[in-house]
């Protein structure tokens, strides 16, 4: 890196805090977020989130676009990483220095993709989880993977992400699929447990698969498509209007509702492949 480029990055330094540094990680996983996405995460006041994401901004470390709304008005404020941030980032993770013309294209890229609104669908999920663990100290978000990571460390699978959620010392692992209408339920959504359960017979976890529809309707259809099949990889639905950490969950052949701390979760073998265990065949979160 240029000695006047290395210079101006580390310039800002002195302006960026433990919880700037968390949120330029989040969007370096997770590639956009919301305003009010952040908000819930990051920070107390709506104001003060408003504020400290329009100066870290004029740093050049976030960058946002946001839409016009069908009858009017704007859609909220979406945030990535601006080119400091992506510098930032890459010296972080050792990673080649991204020139302003590959930061301003990431941009320009994610802002057209005709899947934003799933990618904000599935991080909605998480965004939930990470709100309600700040409210019981018990509940701990304990990993949160991209679509992308999941897939890498899992391999078979294409879920929308991955995590692990504990309340006190339960610990349930799960795969999520986020539902936005537009993929016919018996051909992909429901064909997709078979890749689940190939990742089962290879000794990698058996974790319920968790679809969050967008409508009771939809996924009410959901379990009748659902409906007779082997149980050998479990699955629960859940509507994109619940909590997700709360009592919403309907399990495949089910009639009540639990919480998804009471999903069935088993961890899986520690083999070669199974990245829930280190080389010595302990358990990592």
């Amino acid at each position: 890196m240029p000695q006047s480029r290395s210079a101006d990055l580390l310039a800002i330094y002195p302006h960026i805090t433990s919880r700037d540094r968390l949120l330029l990680q989040l969007l370096d996983d997770h590639q956009v977020l919301t305003t009010d996405q952040i908000h819930r995460m990051l920070f107390h006041a709506r104001r003060t989130c408003q504020i400290r994401l329009g100066e870290l901004a004029a740093l050049n470390l976030l960058d946002r676009f946001r839409f016009a709304r069908a009858g009017g008005g704007s859609q909220p404020w979406h945030w990535t990483l601006g080119h400091n941030g992506h510098r930032f980032q890459a010296a972080a993770h050792q990673r080649p220095e991204p020139t302003l013309r590959s930061s301003r294209q990431t941009v320009q890229r994610l802002s057209a993709n005709p899947h934003l609104p799933h990618l904000l669908t599935a991080n909605e999920f998480f965004v939930r989880l990470s709100a309600h663990a700040r409210q019981y100290d018990e509940a701990r978000l304990e990993r949160w993977w991209s679509e992308t990571l999941t897939t890498k460390q899992f391999r078979t699978i294409t879920a929308d992400g991955h995590g692990l959620w504990s309340v006190g010392d339960v610990t349930v692992g799960f795969f999520l699929e986020a539902d936005t209408g537009t993929e016919p339920l018996r051909s992909r959504v429901v064909t997709k447990l078979d890749r689940y359960a190939q990742l089962i017979r290879r000794g990698g976890p058996r974790y319920p698969v968790l679809f969050w529809l967008g409508s009771e309707h939809r996924e009410e259809h959901l379990h009748q498509h659902l409906h007779g099949r082997r149980g050998d990889v479990p699955y629960a639905t859940a509507t994109h209007t619940s909590e997700p950490a709360e009592a919403v969950w309907l399990p495949g052949g089910a009639t009540g509702r639990v919480r998804l701390a009471e999903l069935p979760s088993d961890h899986g073998q520690p083999v070669a492949d199974n990245p829930n265990y280190d080389d010595d065949g302990v358990f990592v979160v």
